[in-house]
């Protein structure tokens, strides 16, 4: 009961934090507060949004995925080749996609959980493993020409409402990774996890599997996430997804998630996305040059690390 009270109390912390930003970026940019841009920000945040679910999962374990903006990158040349080279159905090309960004998640658990590499470097080869593989089977060639089918999923909206699919999609994908982590056995275990690894053990949890599972579905959300990209963009590069992983990080971090793990939450993270795409539309709205953008995130990202080391100091009193 006390670390749900935490994680609401996180959660309110994050959502204040939101408004207030919101509100000073409207004062100094009043084009900001429009209907049109609220709608671009949703449509912006989508693929971080997606990634950061995922990677959320695995840092709740205690552990982190770097690996995710390489995944991307390497799905959307698979799907590509699948469905413009080679002229099959969409559903082909997706169902690659999805299966390759399991494999990758997968075989990052695997190396983690079975022969116990460190997070950080079993992700690191991965990233660069994935983005070799995409930088090769693109040779440097950007895949265009999707059908209208396919691009709905990045473009289309539902009906009379207007509402992007790609925002549905998200949202519905958020509501799912809320109930599997906050009513089912998986959830509970994954926090228990990271929470103190060695008890859970203990406790006759088979923390391997559960670990396994966790980047399994980080590199599930990867997939989902190019998908998504591909078809908003009407275009899949080698290049695509590089710094992700950063802006993923920082959401979870942002939304209160522990680095340390066994602490966050999964709507916590949709405002920390939802956070770091304000700053960048408030940041281009300002007309603030890239270059000093990467530097505000940059000390964003640094500010969201030590309110974390801070508030989960080693001794601190709950």
């Amino acid at each position: 009961m006390k670390n749900i009270k935490k994680i609401n109390l996180s959660n309110m912390t994050s959502v204040i934090a939101l408004l207030v930003l919101c509100v000073a970026i409207s004062i100094a940019e009043p084009a900001f507060r429009t209907v049109g841009n609220m709608i671009n920000i949703l449509q912006q945040v989508t693929v971080i949004a997606v990634i950061a679910l995922g990677i959320n999962v695995v840092i709740f374990t205690g552990g982190i995925d770097i690996s995710v903006g390489s995944v991307v990158g390497f799905t959307g040349i698979i799907m590509g080749k699948i469905i413009v080279e080679k002229g099959l159905f969409p559903v082909l090309g997706v169902a690659a996609a999805l299966s390759i960004g399991i494999l990758c998640g997968t075989f990052n658990g695997i190396m983690i959980a079975k022969f116990k590499l460190q997070p950080m470097i079993a992700t690191l080869a991965m990233m660069s493993m994935a983005r070799g593989a995409a930088l090769t089977l693109a040779d440097g060639q950007t895949i265009t020409g999707y059908s209208d089918g396919f691009r709905w999923i990045g473009v289309g909206v539902i009906g009379s409402t207007q509402i992007p699919v790609q925002i549905l999609f998200m949202i519905l994908f958020y509501i799912l990774a809320y109930y599997l982590m906050r009513y089912r056995k998986f959830g509970r275990y994954i926090y228990s996890i990271g929470g103190n690894e060695e008890a859970t053990r203990l406790s006759g949890i088979n923390v391997d599997k559960y670990k396994m599972l966790a980047y399994t579905i980080s590199g599930f959300c990867s997939a989902v996430a190019s998908v998504i990209l591909v078809a908003k963009l009407n275009s899949a590069q080698s290049t695509a997804g590089e710094n992700y992983e950063m802006d993923a990080i920082a959401s979870c971090v942002i939304g209160g998630t522990s680095l340390l793990g066994g602490f966050g939450s999964v709507w916590g993270t949709f405002v920390g996305a939802v956070i770091m795409i304000v700053i960048r539309n408030g940041l281009n709205l300002l007309n603030v040059s890239s270059n000093l953008q990467k530097l505000v995130i940059g000390v964003v990202i640094l500010l969201a690390v030590l309110a974390d080391s801070i508030r989960h100091r080693p001794g601190k009193v709950k």
